[in-house]
């Protein structure tokens, strides 16, 4: 798995990268004009990890004066893949439009065998990277992930996880830390929600053990004492977190989740250019900088065609991982 630190590594080479397919992108153009009316396609529920980054987005542009409107639409189910179809074929030519989406789509699409593949869309930027957080109930027996792993091995079946859609990163981190820990990650007993907001209602109802998930997603709990973090899935502790790292809790593994946007197919290459530039803009704001610290999330930019070329090589390690895993055939 890449960690964070190397994730921000190879963040860093794309984004140089994609220095020269931007500039060739504006080329021959006197001024880009970005859409003031943007339309925001999540697909998921709302409450979840994408809808949070298209509601910061829609408050960051907003207060850049960026944009007169947005227009937010949820179409929650399966990681994302029963969106994409309606946001590929209804969305089709619009170059005012976005979906919300990232390493938990990758995956889904690959447990799910969908028909409809992220190739159909215009990939537009990577925005940011998260840990997970490995949480309990505040009342739950568990006080550290090591004490979560030993119950994980001498039964899966007693410990249900809750977190994201099948396949996608909550999935392959419950089952690279059962593997880790010696357990059968087929066994371990997963529970689906099509958004963080179910999946931390069955937390705080006791439905399930445990939960994974971005830290943000249940930073308000936690500190408001309903939930405990056992451990966060970076490669190094983050001071703004009360947990260890899963490498210092003894479970060699970590795993960084990362979310972008993508545009609709059929767009010609000024609406490529004009909405790349809206986003791209948007990034390097101090008002967004500002968001990405109070959300917990790390900025990490990729814009262009070098986006695109991350997806690809994101699509084929997961699908190897997910091999390994039992969740993809």
């Amino acid at each position: 798995m890449q960690s964070r630190r190397d994730i921000l590594r190879y963040g860093l080479a794309l984004g140089a990268a994609s220095a020269v397919p931007m500039s060739g992108l504006f080329a021959g153009r006197a001024e880009a004009a970005p859409p003031t009316d943007l339309k925001l396609f999540v697909p998921a529920a709302p409450g979840g990890g994408w809808d949070q980054t298209a509601r910061s987005m829609e408050q960051v542009l907003r207060a850049n004066g960026a944009v007169t409107s947005v227009q937010v639409t949820n179409v929650p189910g399966a990681g994302g893949t029963v969106g994409l179809p309606q946001f590929v074929n209804q969305w089709k030519g619009q170059g005012n439009a976005l979906m919300i989406g990232g390493m938990v789509m990758v995956g889904a699409i690959i447990a799910n065998k969908a028909p409809v593949k992220l190739t159909a869309t215009t990939p537009i930027a990577r925005l940011t990277g998260e840990a997970l957080a490995l949480v309990v109930p505040a009342e739950s027996p568990f006080k550290t992930a090591a004490d979560f792993v030993k119950a994980l091995k001498a039964d899966p079946s007693k410990v249900p996880i809750a977190g994201g859609s099948a396949g996608g990163s909550d999935h392959i981190l419950a089952g690279l830390i059962a593997k880790a820990g010696g357990g059968d990650a087929t066994k371990v007993s997963y529970v689906a929600f099509a958004g963080g907001g179910p999946a931390t209602a069955a937390i705080l109802g006791n439905q399930v053990a445990a939960g994974i998930s971005g830290y943000g997603e249940f930073a308000e709990q936690i500190k408001a004492g309903k939930m405990r973090c056992l451990a966060i899935s970076a490669d190094q502790r983050d001071p703004a977190i009360d947990a260890p790292t899963l490498r210092e809790a003894g479970i060699p593994v970590d795993l960084f989740n990362w979310r972008g946007v993508f545009a609709p197919p059929g767009l010609s290459k000024e609406q490529v250019a004009d909405i790349t530039k809206l986003v791209a803009d948007m990034v390097k704001s101090p008002a967004w900088a500002e968001m990405c610290k109070t959300k917990g999330w790390a900025s990490i930019p990729i814009v262009g065609d070098s986006y695109g070329e991350f997806v690809a090589a994101e699509t084929t390690r997961i699908e190897a991982i997910l091999k390994d895993l039992g969740l993809a055939g």
